[in-house]
């Protein structure tokens, strides 16, 4: 069975103990401290494994630590760092922390390696504390602790376009007919039990497209097999909307289609914003006299809603080219930039969240935000696109700052400067 889902405990390596020891050599009857320290914990780094396409592996396997590291030892000698562990993810994974849902990291496109928890420091021998007045220390620095959290990996595949609609109305075989992809194909619900990858070959420049498993109707609800696999249409950027227009199992086309668009827009409504083609499938089994009626019947539905309608046959080819051709011309129109699902969760503020920040008043209508947290937040965070400056916003108000600021009198219009970056103050 196709794995797309998976829950898993993780933790890095704790850091080792110093150690707290004294020179014992002849000749030397007051030896001083010799303690060593401990060595670093191992990190938890997660790296996409471009073989891999599912996540079945993480069934059988739902604990991963890194290692840990070694207590220091006599003789000014250094404890052993502990291992790392990477863990190997198929692209397209997003790791969320499980109890609040949010995104630790997006593995698509570029980002092929983050290290999600770091290993705790190791602790400093009892030689580092030495001093004139305190020249026989007998304690050392404990290691850091581990840091350890359960999480939630779910695959969505990388694809430009999605390929949806009802079970056995031909999207295997459409598939199979304009890409190098050779899904099983069979005239049975279901057949298709996992999504399908193709690519389409096209002059200037091709693009890939996904056979998403049949939906039906309550799939966002969880009814069904068709809830594990709508994750997957989040990253297309076009939906290609395949109807069994001929009826072949006694289902109209028209209600099948807006059924699928409820489902879409129940799970997240953002897919039913996303550009849509309706590719009329099955007109070989039509009279040419019946495929006109129907034809115009869809086109009467949803071509004045901007939705296009291709009547085609994925089992002769007919109409394939002019399909492929305008979802390629959709494609050329719309933003290049991939849809990639911004961090959220930082690992490293469950250890550091009582780290200091200051809010403060330079001169009249300008406020400085300083901090290692606010540092961290701004290196990671893509203010660029909507959700990165959404999550911004968010973070400046759950921590506090915006209750601060206005504490301190701010109004709007005035300027806020946070390491190099000046913002507006709007409410």
């Amino acid at each position: 069975m196709f794995a797309d889902r998976a829950e898993i405990h993780i933790r890095s390596g704790k850091g080792g103990d110093g150690h707290v020891s004294f020179r014992k050599e002849i000749f030397v009857p007051a030896g001083g401290p010799d303690g060593g320290d401990g060595g670093d914990g191992g990190d938890l780094i997660f790296e996409v494994d471009e073989g891999l396409n599912t996540l079945t592996d993480f069934r059988f396997v739902r604990k991963y630590s890194a290692g840990d590291g070694e207590v220091g030892g006599k003789r000014n000698c250094h404890g052993k760092n502990g291992a790392d562990l990477v863990v190997k993810i198929p692209p397209g994974t997003v790791i969320k922390e499980k109890e609040t849902g949010k995104v630790v990291a997006d593995m698509s496109y570029d980002h092929k390696r983050e290290v999600i928890l770091r290993g705790g420091r190791g602790g400093k021998g009892n030689q580092h504390y030495a001093t004139p007045t305190m020249q026989a220390p007998v304690y050392a620095q404990p290691g850091q602790k581990a840091r350890e959290m359960n999480v939630i990996l779910e695959l969505k595949v990388i694809a430009d376009v999605g390929l949806v609609g009802f079970p056995n109305v031909g999207k295997s075989t459409l598939l199979s007919r304009v890409t190098n992809a050779k899904p099983k194909i069979g005239n049975y619900h279901f057949t298709t039990l996992s999504p399908n990858l193709g690519v389409v070959d096209m002059e200037g420049g091709g693009f890939v497209i996904a056979d998403i498993p049949g939906l039906i109707e309550g799939a966002s609800e969880g009814l069904g097999l068709g809830h594990e696999f709508l994750r997957h249409i989040e990253r297309t950027k076009v939906i290609i909307h395949l109807v069994d227009a001929a009826s072949t199992e006694g289902r109209d086309p028209i209600e099948d289609i807006n059924k699928i668009n409820e489902e879409l827009s129940a799970y997240n409504p953002e897919l039913a914003k996303r550009p849509q083609v309706i590719a009329a499938n099955k007109m070989d089994v039509l009279y040419e006299d019946d495929q006109e009626e129907v034809i115009k019947k869809i086109k009467a539905e949803f071509e004045l809603k901007g939705i296009p309608v291709f009547p085609i046959s994925a089992v002769s080819g007919k109409g394939m080219k002019e399909l492929l051709y305008h979802v390629k011309g959709m494609l050329n129109n719309l933003d290049q930039t991939p849809i990639v699902f911004e961090k959220e969760f930082f690992p490293e503020d469950m250890v550091n969240s009582k780290e200091p920040y200051t809010v403060t008043k330079q001169e009249d209508h300008f406020y400085v935000v300083e901090g290692p947290r606010i540092e961290r937040m701004l290196g990671y965070t893509n203010l660029q696109s909507e959700k990165g400056f959404e999550f911004f916003q968010r973070f400046l108000k759950d921590n506090g700052i915006l209750e601060e600021l206005e504490a301190l009198g701010i109004e709007e219009g005035d300027t806020v400067k946070m390491y190099g970056l000046e913002f507006d103050y709007y409410k």
